[in-house]
This record gives structure tokens, C-alpha cells and sequence, in this order.
């Protein structure tokens, strides 16, 4: 009686395991299909590849200009804030090009290097912006993005998904689907001793 209960139990068990692990590699699988959609993309369509240096050689704030807090939406909100123009030397090949902050800076706003979020308080977004033209102006040299292909004359200060920000993406759904498979081949192991102990 109570071998059958220890069986029953362990056969329980068992399920429970195989069920926690086939959760497993199914989360895995749907978080693969999201990053896939969602990151990859953005990684793969952006000509900003090559890491280069870049050297200051303007930069000014000029008057205030408006930008759509959402894009493609009728009720977009305005919000005014100083427009930063960067101009910087590239090293790769002497151009004297105009720096943005992201890929996505330049799709919201093509005549400023940098767009704030939208804030209520307009004194935080001005004294953000000065902050940043004087630490460009402090720090002449730093490492920026260039399209090599030439499709983009223009730079980038750091992309969106780098290269390390798409494997740490990566990192975790790869694990979860590794020990999801790790505790189904124990579970089928520990039957198949099971079932070699008892035929024994």
C-alpha cells in the first residue's frame, strides 16, 4: 500500500516537472518571437554601424521649436523646447556633419541633435538642454556612430539596440529554454531508471 502511494507520488511529481519545464521552453519561445519583432528590427535597419571618434566643433542652442510628443495620432501634443544643433568633426573621413543623440532623434526631429521627453516644467527641459551643450563643449572627443555605406552623412551618439544590449535581450529567454529542456531530460531520465530498476 504504501509502495503504491510512493509510485502515485512520484509519478505526480513527474507530471509536474515535465509540465514546468514545457512552461518554460514555451515562455522562451514566445519572449524569441518578441524580441524578434520588436528588437531585431530596429538592430537590423539602422545603417549606424561603425564606431568612429568624433570632435566638437559647434555647439549652439538655437530658438524654440515644437514637437509632437506621438507620432501618427490627430490629438499630437505640442510642446515647445530649445533646439540643440551639434556639429562635430568625423574622424573617418574629415566631414564636418551634424550629431545626433539616436536613430530615433533624428525620425522626431531632423534639425536638433537632441529631443527631450515631453515635461511639464519648460525651466528643467532648458537647463537638460544647456547641461548637455556644455558637456559637449567640456568634452571635445567621444566616440559616436557613422553609416559606412554613406547612405546617412550625419552621426549618432549611441544606437538604440547595440550589439551587447541585442545579447543581453537575448540571455534570458536562452536560459529559461535551456533549464525548461534540462528538467524535462532529468525527468525522462529518472523514468527510464525507474523503469530499468524495476524490470530488474
Amino acid at each position: 500500500m504504501l509502495g503504491k502511494k510512493l509510485v502515485t507520488a512520484q509519478k505526480r511529481g513527474e507530471t509536474r516537472a515535465i509540465c514546468l519545464g514545457l512552461g518554460m521552453v514555451a515562455c522562451s519561445m514566445m519572449m524569441y518571437f518578441f524580441i524578434g519583432i520588436t528588437i531585431v528590427p530596429f538592430y537590423t535597419n539602422s545603417v549606424w554601424t561603425t564606431e568612429t571618434v568624433c570632435k566638437v566643433l559647434k555647439a549652439n542652442i538655437k530658438d524654440k521649436v515644437s514637437c509632437s510628443n506621438t507620432e501618427g495620432s490627430e490629438d499630437e501634443e505640442i510642446f515647445p523646447y530649445p533646439c540643440l544643433q551639434v556639429w562635430v568633426n568625423l574622424t573617418a573621413s574629415g566631414q564636418e556633419v551634424m550629431l545626433y543623440q539616436t536613430e530615433d532623434t533624428l525620425e522626431r526631429n531632423p534639425k536638433c541633435s537632441y529631443v527631450p521627453d515631453k515635461l511639464e516644467n519648460s525651466k528643467e527641459v532648458k537647463a537638460r538642454i544647456e547641461t548637455i551643450a556644455s558637456n559637449f563643449k567640456k568634452y571635445h572627443t567621444f566616440p559616436c556612430y557613422y553609416d559606412p555605406g554613406g547612405t546617412q552623412t550625419n552621426v549618432i551618439l549611441s544606437r538604440l539596440y547595440p550589439s551587447k544590449g541585442l545579447l543581453f535581450a537575448f540571455l534570458w529567454p536562452t536560459l529559461m529554454f535551456t533549464g525548461g529542456c534540462l528538467i524535462i531530460v532529468l525527468v525522462k531520465i529518472s523514468q527510464y531508471v525507474s523503469v530499468l530498476s524495476a524490470w530488474q
